[in-house]
């Protein structure tokens, strides 16, 4: 059911002041005009004098205007002054950094209107807002953390190298390390701008169609070395072309994170499968490990921006390629699943839009 069907069926779009209030009214002052007629015909019973009459009459009145009114001070401030109270009450806090505030709506589940529709918005919204802060607040200290650690390697490697009479090899260890934190400081730095021109959309995607077959491919060449080292068994399943039109460097991103993820939590001797196939609205890649797996908590986070499964950041890496991978995939209007148990590895499977065949040139069939 979808959340317009959805709306129809919970908002009770009926006025806090409905028509059948006239009717109340009209009968209150009937019923006041009537009980006026008998005390008047009392006071005539009784002989009562004219200014009398007109002091009691107006007496009358007056006590008839207060009940109206003050029936309609309570109608009102039930119906609009405390709720609308409670927001101002709220949205004060929100607005001083307090983002734990709730206002419960004025009705039932069954009867809520437009008000109770306003209450439960602000409260999506100040939930929404604390949600930002919070990824803010993790967003610096993982940024801190993650740049941290490499700078905290080349000081101390830079220090180790002032020593005199330092063995040249010793030197060109303690430099190659100083290169890699430089390299890994890099990274951290290029997938953080990368991420942010891709989130306020200043990326501009050059589509062309090209054969993700032949890309895939090229990935996978990229860590043949580390196949080797750690004797993983390589499987791969695919076809010989499959034509989509997208920004063939921003999907390279994508190839490059899922086959270094896989390669790097996948043991010694361990397995990793790339498997992809098409139909005729999209081109499916599945890549698989035998990897340490994802528990369910982590898969929920799993593409937040510096989410780690491993808290204690032991395993090399910034939480930022899946991330990155997610919204690559968004911008090419295509999906990104993820299916893993603990223990038993993981399997990432990315479907892109399939190039139509009204679309190809002779030269891409």
């Amino acid at each position: 059911m979808t959340e317009k069907k959805r709306s129809k069926q919970i908002w009770d779009r009926s006025s806090r002041f409905p028509k059948s209030l006239f009717g109340i009214y009209m009968g209150v002052l009937c019923l006041m005009s009537g009980l006026h007629q008998g005390l008047i015909v009392a006071m005539d019973y009784l002989n009562v004098g004219g200014i009398l009459t007109v002091h009691i009459t107006l007496a009358y009145w007056l006590v008839v205007a207060a009940v109206l009114t003050l029936f309609t001070r309570w109608r009102v401030r039930k119906t609009y002054d405390d709720p609308l109270q409670r927001m101002a009450e709220a949205t004060e806090r929100v607005a001083k950094g307090d983002f734990s505030v709730y206002v419960a709506p004025t009705g039932t589940v069954e009867k809520y209107d437009y008000l109770d529709r306003m209450i439960l918005d602000f409260n999506k919204m100040v939930e929404e807002l604390g949600s930002v802060e919070t990824l803010k607040t993790d967003f610096v200290s993982n940024v801190s953390h993650e740049m941290k650690t490499p700078i905290a390697v080349i000081q101390n490697y830079a220090e180790l190298m002032k020593a005199e009479h330092l063995p040249d090899d010793r030197r060109k260890e303690y430099a190659q390390a100083i290169m890699n934190a430089s390299a890994r400081l890099s990274d951290l730095i290029s997938n953080i701008l990368k991420l942010n021109r891709l989130e306020n959309q200043n990326i501009v995607p050059e589509i062309r169609n090209y054969d993700v077959c032949r890309q895939l491919t090229e990935s996978i060449l990229q860590y043949e070395r580390a196949w080797d080292e750690k004797e993983i068994d390589l499987q791969t399943d695919m076809e010989d072309t499959a034509l989509i039109a997208a920004d063939e460097s921003l999907m390279e991103l994508v190839w490059n994170n899922l086959l270094s993820n896989a390669v790097k939590f996948t043991g010694h001797g361990g397995t990793v499968a790339v498997h992809q196939q098409s139909d005729r609205q999209f081109v499916t890649v599945s890549i698989s490990d035998t990897g340490c797996g994802i528990s369910s908590e982590a898969k929920a986070h799993i593409f937040d921006k510096f989410y780690q499964g491993d808290t204690s950041h032991a395993a090399e890496g910034n939480g930022l390629g899946l991330a990155l991978a997610k919204r690559v995939v968004d911008l090419m209007g295509g999906d990104i699943t993820v299916m893993s148990e603990e223990g038993k590895g993981s399997t990432f499977q990315v479907r892109i839009p399939a190039l139509p065949e009204n679309n190809r040139t002779d030269s891409e069939v």
